[in-house]
């Protein structure tokens, strides 16, 4: 695998990490926060160059919050591995801008936690 873990266990923990990921808290304000730029802009505005680059970066914490765990499964999956980065990249989409996107990630967390928990334990290589 080019690039990806070859270890189960931290291969499972990963997996397992990023499933729970998907039900917290801190994933569903992030999300919310990033699925709308206008809301954010409209309740988070500033003025000036200074101000532009705070709501910037504020927001793309809330961006890089709800995805960095998808991302760091790449290490899982292989970070040169194109069909599974472009899967994670329409996942990501998916989640951000469908109707049911919510939904779709609660579900997604079940998976992974599922398909990790089955690596760790040996059943799945």
């Amino acid at each position: 695998m080019a690039g990806g873990s070859t270890s189960a266990y931290l291969g499972g923990a990963l997996l397992m990490v990023a499933g729970a990921f998907q039900w917290s808290p801190l994933k569903s304000v992030c999300l919310t926060r990033c699925r709308s730029p206008l809301g954010f802009l409209m309740s988070e505005w500033r003025d000036g160059t200074g101000g532009a680059l705070k709501m910037g970066l504020r927001h793309g914490a809330y961006c890089v919050g709800c995805c960095w765990i998808l991302m760091g499964l790449l290490f899982v999956l292989g970070v040169m591995n194109l069909l599974w980065v472009a899967a994670l990249a329409g996942f990501v989409l998916l989640e951000k801008a469908a109707p049911g996107g919510r939904r779709v990630g609660r579900g997604t967390g079940v998976l992974l936690f599922g398909w990790g928990a089955l690596m760790a334990a040996g059943v799945l290589g």
